[in-house]
């Protein structure tokens, strides 16, 4: 009976100890700053999913629009869109950012005028340390601003402190960093702040060169009039007619060497086409030159060759004759 009578009451004390607390210091604290922070910092995290959300859908939508038009390359005004979007969505999270804390030192009650020693100290530090930071933030600025080089580009930047430039097509541009796939597959992170100089091999049109070497021996007048006939040809080419702007121009004898004379040809394209467009021409090249009988010098005709293990009998027998050779 006592047992029995004992459990109502010990259910009793456990609710108004549970009462207690939330009309405690701590409970209060609970229920009136620590729910709007919590739904503050919920709040924010959302904000910033939606602010990716937001530009990851602008990104695919206009990279849609390319696929679906008949366009072989990519606007300029596309190009600097999708850029644009990129730096917008990263500056609106950062502004995000800042009123979140401003908002926290709010509900924390925290006095604005204590944070001025400490934001002295650290604007200080910035000052020093974050100089390649700032630095990056206004070259990525410029950068997108003067639209040197867009979403799609492809691009040469010189890098400070490197001897190799940086070769490849931009995935990505932000203030800070621009990002480059190079043709083998590899990715370039380039702080802004540290390009030297930037070539944009892609922008509004480019321009094929294809220097074709003969002999000294061949009667260039010959030779000039089968390079005429390939211009001429290339326009009703399948796969050129899409990608020049207008028929390849035939420029002349660039260089004298000691065998053999170069003729220069150039064309312009579409941008970023160039390379596809000089190995086509070079195909049609070969193929006039040698069906007129006009080639190369036997002896300076590469050769592909291969390094024979030394292992084998091949090799054991070279080595051989490369010793009584010596």
């Amino acid at each position: 009976m006592t047992a029995l009578l004992s459990a109502p009451q010990a259910g009793f004390d456990w609710a108004q100890r549970w009462h207690e607390f939330w009309l405690g210091q701590v409970g209060e604290w609970i229920l009136t700053r620590g729910l709007r922070l919590t739904m503050l910092v919920l709040g924010a995290i959302l904000a910033a999913r939606l602010i990716n959300w937001a530009a990851q859908k602008i990104a695919r939508r206009i990279d849609a629009d390319f696929r679906e038009s008949d366009a072989l390359v990519r606007s300029e005004r596309s190009k600097h869109r999708q850029a644009v979007a990129s730096v917008i969505s990263w500056g609106c999270i950062a502004l995000l950012c800042v009123l979140v804390f401003m908002q926290l030192t709010s509900i924390l009650a925290i006095p604005v005028t204590s944070l001025v020693a400490p934001a002295a100290v650290l604007g200080a530090a910035l000052g020093f340390g974050a100089q390649r930071i700032v630095q990056d933030l206004l070259a990525g600025f410029f950068i997108l601003t003067e639209k040197q080089y867009g979403f799609g580009d492809l691009v040469r930047l010189s890098v400070s402190g490197s001897t190799v430039d940086a070769l490849g097509t931009v995935e990505d541009v932000t203030l800070r960093v621009t990002k480059l796939r190079t043709a083998d597959g590899e990715m370039y992170t380039v702080p802004n702040g540290q390009i030297v100089k930037s070539l944009n091999l892609s922008k509004d049109w480019a321009r094929a060169v294809v220097d074709v070497p003969v002999p000294t021996s061949v009667d260039l007048n010959k030779v000039n009039k089968l390079l005429r006939s390939v211009c001429d040809a290339a326009m009703d080419d399948p796969t050129l007619k899409a990608l020049l702007l207008d028929k390849p121009q035939l420029m002349g004898v660039e260089s004298i060497e000691l065998d053999n004379v170069n003729v220069r040809l150039v064309a312009r394209t579409l941008p970023g086409r160039q390379f596809e467009v000089g190995r086509r021409l070079r195909l049609l090249l070969v193929e006039r030159l040698a069906g007129a009988g006009i080639a190369t010098r036997p002896e300076n005709t590469p050769t592909v060759g291969a390094l024979v293990h030394p292992a084998t009998a091949a090799g054991a027998e070279g080595a051989q004759v490369a010793g009584e050779e010596q």
